[in-house]
């Protein structure tokens, strides 16, 4: 083969494209490792089991550009046109997290991304939000509508009642200046879960 790269990358299998970023011998090794999943792959970088920790860099650096380039994309077009991008982005954002986090997109009135941003940082299994940050932080950014989301480090995306409850309560707080919650998403592992796919907005 004269190039890693002579055919459309397209038509390569997963193999041969994790094979031009880290080389043939570690993709073999890391897709074994991974089960055969891409996405369990780059949430769960294991390379250093075989001595390359310049591979996992790799693969975490890869991991960072999509995940900005979904970011770059979500500020240029209106996120409700795009709900399977959105899932991406937050997939790829909050999925391969070891501790809780509450994320919030906040949207303009065109329903494009004004700031993306961790408000909360908790534990392994909860994390305290305050609904009172999330409405000064809406207000300061003068955004129309928000999406929320948080993840489960368990890997199981199905909401509690906590969850639930607090899906709610931001809900009623954010009425109160006029912001929409479009959306919440509970993101474990490769999994997500959408509460107003749900009804429950």
């Amino acid at each position: 083969m004269s190039s890693d790269l002579d055919s459309p990358v397209e038509s390569l299998s997963d193999a041969h494209l994790l094979g031009v970023l880290v080389g043939q011998r570690h993709a073999q090794h890391l897709l074994k490792d991974a089960s055969g999943s891409l996405a369990r792959l780059l949430h769960e970088p294991s390379a250093q089991a075989y001595g390359a920790p310049q591979v996992t860099s790799k693969l975490k650096a890869a991991t960072e550009l999509v995940r900005r380039s979904l970011a770059e994309a979500l500020k240029r077009q209106d996120v409700l046109s795009s709900p399977a991008h959105v899932r991406t982005y937050l997939r790829v954002k909050l999925a391969r997290l070891e501790h809780e986090v509450f994320f919030v997109l906040f949207l303009d009135a065109h329903n494009r991304v004004i700031a993306a941003e961790e408000l909360f940082r908790g534990t392994l299994t909860q994390t305290s939000v305050y609904p009172r940050e999330v409405v000064k932080r809406a207000l300061t950014l003068n955004a129309v509508g928000v999406i929320l989301a948080h993840n489960h480090p368990s890997g199981v995306a199905e909401p509690s009642r906590a969850d639930e409850f607090l899906t709610q309560t931001l809900r009623s707080s954010l009425q109160l200046i006029d912001v929409r919650v479009l959306d919440h998403v509970s993101v474990g592992g490769n999994d997500l879960v959408s509460f107003a796919e749900r009804g429950r907005l």
